[in-house]
């Protein structure tokens, strides 16, 4: 992974000057959100794994460094940005789990320029991938375990990267498949997909495009029956599942108009041609809503494309994320700022069963039959354990999704309040809050 450029300017500038200075004491950052998006109870944990890799192999190159002087960095700046590496560690949240607002989803410790220049990279990824990976478990709520979901996202993403991140995060929460086939080839997952619009209008009947996608591809046949007339292509999909045989792997996809009257009908359709094992598909423009509102008028669908709403979290496209100073060279610092308070020192988040959350500091002991959430995974600039594995996220997702609380499996529950916090933590905020003061004062 290439780029130490990859950062803002001013994180630059704030590395240049500590160093110059010699303000080489360890610095603990806490990335976290603030508050959840509206519609939002929970946060799932996504995007640690290329955090850490980023900071594995934090080095500036000469090229980087002939850009740097050509800025105006000085002599001094660009030496001390040549020897410069993450030599610290991080505490992470393991990808997978679910979290709540005001919980560090990581926290670095390092001499602070080191840490410093860790801030634009490490907020990219963890807010980006936990706003999908959020997004989409809600979309597995919704389903209810009665509905396959497909990702469809690729070609509405905002870049290559991101329909990366997308395919991959929705096989992390469980999604049957991606239509993005370089994801499914890399991280193992299933690739999907159908037919165009533009293939049926090219051949001259309908019934001739379905007939010759079928014999082409007939080991999983999906038509698209929208393109003139939804249910005459429903007529002629039955026709031609009949003639080839191939109704235990056919199915039939719905893309416009109204989708829970169309699925009935194309049910009716297809159980009294004695298609019962041929699937029905929904897709176009939905999201979590749609599917609870399709399924609560008891749809007969089995398997849902999810696009464009999914892979930019249309309605939260963005997480209030934070990464704060809260500890230099053994002192506790906090910011007083109105609506963005923080809280001080390193810290911990200790989990009663029911997800009751207890935010305490790192060194505190475990209260009685809590269990850590962050975990040590970076010492000395290097990992303390191989990369995670798709399949370990994913077996932490779907622990915390069964234990998830109903009253947060809602789509409109109201976010909790956030974790209750340690006496000890509460008194160095006490003691953080009057330095605080006096610093502002002198």
């Amino acid at each position: 992974m290439a780029g130490s450029l990859l950062t803002d300017l001013y994180e630059l500038n704030m590395a240049s000057s500590y160093l110059r200075r010699g303000m080489n004491g360890v610095a603990t950052f806490s990335l976290y959100v603030r508050r959840l998006p509206p519609g939002r109870a929970f946060l799932v944990a996504a995007g640690i794994d290329k955090c850490l890799s980023w900071l594995e192999e934090l080095r500036f190159d000469e090229e980087e460094l002939e850009y740097l002087a050509a800025l105006g960095f000085d002599s001094t700046a660009i030496e001390a940005f040549r020897g410069l590496r993450f030599t610290g560690e991080v505490w992470a949240v393991p990808e997978g789990r679910i979290v709540f607002a005001e919980e560090p989803l990581a926290e670095v410790s390092s001499p602070i320029a080191e840490a410093q220049l860790a801030e634009t990279f490490l907020l990219n990824q963890l807010t980006f991938q936990t706003a999908i990976a959020s997004k989409a478990a809600r979309c597995r709520l919704a389903g209810a375990g009665r509905v396959e979901l497909v990702e469809f996202g690729f070609r509405r993403t905002q870049g290559i990267e991101a329909a990366m991140s997308v395919a991959r995060i929705t096989g992390l929460v469980g999604f049957a498949a991606t239509s993005n086939v370089e994801a499914a080839r890399r991280y193992g997952l299933a690739p999907a997909g159908t037919m165009a619009h533009s293939y049926i209008e090219a051949f001259p009947t309908e019934r001739e495009a379905f007939r010759a996608f079928a014999s082409d591809l007939p080991a999983a046949t999906t038509f698209l029956v929208d393109t003139y007339d939804t249910l005459g292509g429903v007529a002629h999909a039955i026709e031609v599942t009949k003639e080839l045989g191939i109704a235990s792997r056919a199915a039939v996809r719905l893309d416009s108009g109204d989708l829970v009257a169309l699925a009935y009908e194309a049910r009716r359709m297809l159980d009294e041609a004695g298609l019962e094992d041929v699937r029905i598909f929904v897709s176009g423009g939905l999201d979590e809503r749609d599917i609870r509102r399709m399924l609560g008028a008891g749809a007969p669908i089995d398997a849902v494309g999810m696009g464009t709403r999914l892979g930019v979290s249309a309605d939260a496209p963005y997480l209030d994320s934070a990464y704060k100073l809260v500890d230099y060279g053994g002192r506790p610092v906090m910011k007083l700022s109105v609506g963005k308070v923080t809280f001080p020192g390193a810290k911990q988040v200790f989990r009663a069963p029911g997800m009751r959350d207890l935010l305490g500091l790192r060194d505190e002991a475990s209260p009685a039959g809590t269990e850590r959430l962050l975990e040590h995974v970076m010492s000395a600039g290097r990992r303390l354990g191989p990369a995670g594995s798709l399949e370990s996220s994913r077996r932490c997702f779907e622990s915390d999704l069964s234990a998830l609380p109903v009253s947060l499996r809602d789509l409109d529950a109201a976010a909790p309040a956030g974790p209750e916090v340690s006496s000890a933590l509460r008194a160095l905020v006490e003691e953080a809050t009057a330095t605080a003061v006096r610093a502002a004062g002198s």
